[in-house]
């Protein structure tokens, strides 16, 4: 209940940094919209964080930076995290790096940080693979020359002051961590180079030198620099590390976010190159901090006097929060003279790298200005749409009722919409000026293009609205999202279910049910015909099947029973799901990402169903019970291949029979997830002890476990979980007791059962445990000592509890034989032994 309220008090505050605009507040409430655009106003330091996955970003310093300071703050991340876990759902791969992405994007409203990916797509080089112990073997899978490239490009774009990566090139740390901290050293010389990649220049950017560079220290001692970044701040109501943790609560998929005091603490920084000369070891040292301080720099009498005058209206703007309405025309001042100053210096004879350095910074400040300008206007905006889902060649309605909620008239309105190139709607609208307390709606008659692009997770929003207003003769623009993702999907989604099949070579199956569902993203009604693209030999029943669909949203279910032929060879097939209506194909599925932390989402891929062919050999009348923990689809991919598999609910564990079952099995991080595992561990213990056959999964250090009390003997968890892995999904396996029924019953396990095995062997492996359990593999990444606990298996009473820390769940996810082979061996055991 301790973390729920704190996720509650957390989404309030940063609930209040989106649309549509509150301006409500009590009497003494600090207005903490007005103070997230004005702070920025007192500097022009920027700062880029650089990490690996969503979550790398230095939560804790960076709200310091941005929310204590005002300086502009980015966090720059390879990856998308797609070769995670999953904390809150069973998407894997790109669909979890969708979640990721969208979490990363929620986090960072809070603390103030703009995200940013070098990673451009789904599936995109630059791919979270899975860990990594080097960071060579990491950039030779996402391509050295590639992630360079994109790495110097936003350098040169961003133009940051200070670049810190989260992480050491340590070999205790991820290789994916490694690889950015490599490249992000490597770019404070490159990235001012005109030499490397000088096609950037083409594109109108300029070298860029980073001014300085510093990497996390451990502590003060071994730091150039400590900050005190504990400070409590009044107007957010918590410390910046309290900040951070807000943020880092936004990764759910993660199960980030930890309840802390306000508390004391220091971030120590390491200065390992510098551009700039400073006898001081603060962190801003030698770098013009304010506009005061770049006059300094410039020889220009008159540029002087303009940038001095600038910092003074600047922080007269400061002082006068939280006075919306005397804030705006000093605001829209400012920025006349930002304009103004910026002519000046581009027809100056500065030198050219200080001009294009401080045209930069006044850019920047521009941005800042009309941002404050339309918060202190008051003007609160309201966009509705018909529907946030679009189907090619629709007409819609957009909405967008503009507000003045404050005490001064508001001139010169005007409202626009930005959407991709050739959708047709009306011409930008003028309201002309607003009263307070008056608000004016304008309706956008939208039509999509027949052949518009389908949704994107990564492109930019399809549809915004702009707001523009004039005060002092100077306009203010801004750009607002909607409340949700207006995405344009296909008129019909097909899924099949299951998505993948597997066929025993060894026992063909007569009939394998499979069911395609069809769901309606049109607003029209729609008739198709739905179909099976089978391979040779193969049959459905029926062969083409009739759906309607009435309405949006609606879907229905089609069921097909495949008839495979009698000697299927061994090997992958795929059968594609169609769907035909008025002439047009669709063969995509629609996965629909839908969590209430993040905008919705989706990911479209083809839709088929993948086959594998093998020889899987099962005891007959083999009873097994599965505890699900959500994290994994490994019982329905074994329901699939034919095993008697209950899914065992709590009141199983509380009061069911287990004695039934020959094999009670776990999902993995089960006691993450089911919390009445643990309360009825001593249940499924008695089982083991009364002659039952218990298989638990992997569970990391951090998941609720006691290593003495939760297995029959003690076991302990690997920690730190960085050195206790095996990545190398190559890696040479040897089997210690090859005689063993493990490896005999029901299949002859042999070398090739640990073949094309995906993305790594196993992870959290224990690194103590007691001499009851008997060992049965060893392996290990290359150049270390091997593993031998990948499977451990202990008599317990009459029966056996066995624990493995390999990734079968990726392996039959992926449809490797061998998984599924040496799987149904450990699950097989509980028949053998009885």
């Amino acid at each position: 209940m301790k973390k729920l309220s704190y996720l509650i008090v957390t989404i309030l505050f940063f609930a209040s940094l989106l649309p549509p605009i509150s301006f409500a507040q009590t009497k003494n409430e600090p207005d903490v919209e007005l103070w997230n655009a004005v702070k920025p106003l007192d500097t022009t330091v920027s700062f880029l964080n650089t990490g690996a996955h969503p979550d790398d970003e230095r939560s804790d310093l960076l709200a310091y930076l941005s929310r204590g300071l005002g300086v502009k703050t980015a966090s720059l991340i390879a990856n998308r995290g797609e070769g995670g876990q999953n904390a809150i759902g069973n998407e894997l791969g790109n669909a979890l790096g969708i979640i990721r992405s969208n979490e990363m994007i929620e986090a960072a409203k809070v603390n103030g940080v703009k995200a940013y990916h070098l990673s451009e797509t789904t599936s995109d080089p630059i791919y979270d693979f899975g860990f990594s112990k080097s960071p060579d073997e990491t950039l030779e899978k996402w391509g050295e020359e590639l992630t360079y490239e994109r790495l110097i490009k936003f350098i040169r774009i961003y133009q940051p002051d200070i670049v810190m990566p989260s992480f050491l090139n340590v070999d205790s740390q991820h290789g994916h961590h490694r690889a950015i901290t490599v490249l992000s050293q490597k770019a404070f010389e490159d990235a001012a180079d005109p030499e490397v990649f000088p096609e950037h220049f083409k594109e109108g950017l300029h070298p860029w030198q980073i001014k300085k560079l510093y990497l996390p220290a451990s502590s003060a001692d071994s730091a150039t620099t400590s900050i005190e970044i504990g400070d409590y701040d009044p107007i957010y109501g918590m410390s910046y590390p309290q900040l951070g943790e807000a943020s880092r609560y936004l990764h759910k998929s993660q199960g980030m976010g930890n309840d802390i005091p306000v508390a004391p603490r220091q971030a120590h920084l390491d200065l390992v190159k510098s551009a700039v000369q400073s006898s001081s070891k603060e962190i801003f040292a030698g770098i013009p901090y304010d506009f005061h301080e770049w006059a300094q720099i410039i020889p220009a009498n008159n540029v002087q006097k303009r940038l001095n005058a600038l910092q003074d209206k600047l922080e007269e703007m400061i002082s006068l929060y939280p006075k919306r309405e005397a804030i705006l025309p000093k605001s829209q001042n400012a920025l006349k003279e930002v304009k103004k100053i910026i002519s000046l210096i581009k027809s100056s004879t500065l030198n050219s790298s200080v001009k294009n350095d401080l045209i930069h910074k006044l850019e920047v400040k521009a941005e800042q200005l009309q941002e404050l300008s339309f918060i202190s206007s008051n003007l609160s905006v309201d966009i509705g749409i018909d529907s946030y889902v679009l189907t090619q060649g629709e007409k819609t309605k957009v909405q967008v009722t503009v507000s003045n909620k404050g005490k001064t008239k508001i001139q010169h309105i005007k409202t626009a919409l930005i959407t991709p190139k050739n959708w047709r709607h009306e011409k930008p609208s003028e309201l002309k000026h607003l009263k307070p307390g008056e608000s004016k709606t304008v309706t956008y008659n939208v039509t999509v293009p027949k052949k518009a692009e389908y949704f994107h997770p990564y492109d930019e929003a399809m549809l915004q609205a702009q707001i523009s207003f004039k005060e002092n003769g100077v306009e203010t623009s801004k750009s607002l999202d909607l409340n949700n993702t207006v995405s344009v999907l296909p008129d019909l989604s097909v899924t099949a279910t299951p998505a993948n099949i597997t066929v025993n070579t060894a026992d063909v199956q007569d009939k394998i049910p499979v069911n395609v569902k069809v769901k309606n993203y049109a607003k029209e009604k729609k008739s198709a015909k739905v179909s099976l693209n089978l391979p040779d030999g193969w049959a459905s029943q029926p062969a083409v099947a009739n759906v309607s669909l009435t309405e949006r949203f609606e879907e229905k279910d089609v069921a097909f029973t495949l008839i495979p032929p009698s000697n299927v060879d061994e090997g992958s097939f795929t059968i594609e799901t169609i769907a035909v209506a008025e002439g047009k194909i669709y063969n995509a599925t629609v996965q629909e990402i839908k969590y209430e932390h993040i905008k919705d989402s989706y990911f479209l891929y083809p839709a088929a169903i993948n086959g594998v062919a093998f020889e899987l050999l099962k005891p007959d009348h083999l009873k097994i019970g599965y505890i699900e923990s959500g994290f994994d689809t490994i019982a329905d991919s074994l329901i699939n291949a034919g095993f008697d598999i209950t899914k065992l609910t709590s009141d199983d564990l509380a009061t069911s029979d287990l004695s039934q079952y020959d094999t009670i099995v776990t999902g993995i991080r089960v006691t993450l997830a089911r919390e009445d595992f643990l309360q009825h561990n001593e249940r499924l213990l008695e089982y083991v002890e009364n002659g039952g056959h218990l298989v638990v999964q992997y569970m990391t250090s951090g998941d609720p476990w006691n290593s003495v009390l939760t297995p029959p003997y003690p076991l302990t968890i690997g920690s730190p979980s960085i050195r206790w892995r095996v990545t190398d999904e190559n890696a040479e396996v040897t089997m210690t007791q090859p005689e063993h029924p493990l490896f005999n019953f029901p299949n002859k396990i042999t070398s090739n059962d640990w073949d094309n095995w995906v993305q790594e062997r196993g992870l959290y492996f224990p690194m103590a445990w007691d001499d009851r359990y008997e060992t049965f593999v060893s392996m290990a990444d290359p150049n270390e000592e091997p593993f031998t606990s990948g499977i451990l298996m202990a008599n317990y009473g009459k029966g056996t509890y066995l624990y493995t820390s390999l990734v079968f769940y990726r392996q039959i996810d992926a449809q490797v034989p061998g998984g599924y082979r040496i799987f149904t061996n450990l699950l097989s055991f509980g028949a053998y032994n009885n």
